[in-house]
C-alpha cells in the first residue's frame, strides 16, 4: 500500500468512529434478572388507580 491509501484508510476509520458516537444508541441498557424481579415486585405492590366516572 502506498502512503496516500494508508492515510485515506486512517481518515475513513476516524470518521466512521466519530459518526458512530453521534448516532443514537439502538440497544437498551442491560437490566439484570434480580433488578427485573425487583421492578416487577414494586409494580405489583403499587396500587394502580382505577378510573372512576
Amino acid at each position: 500500500m502506498n502512503r496516500q491509501k494508508k492515510l485515506q484508510q486512517l481518515f475513513k476509520a476516524k470518521a466512521k468512529k466519530a459518526n458512530a458516537k453521534l448516532a443514537p444508541k439502538k440497544k437498551n441498557t442491560y437490566v439484570s434478572k434480580a433488578d427485573r424481579e425487583k421492578l416487577a415486585a414494586e409494580a405489583a405492590q403499587a396500587p394502580s388507580p382505577s378510573p372512576e366516572s
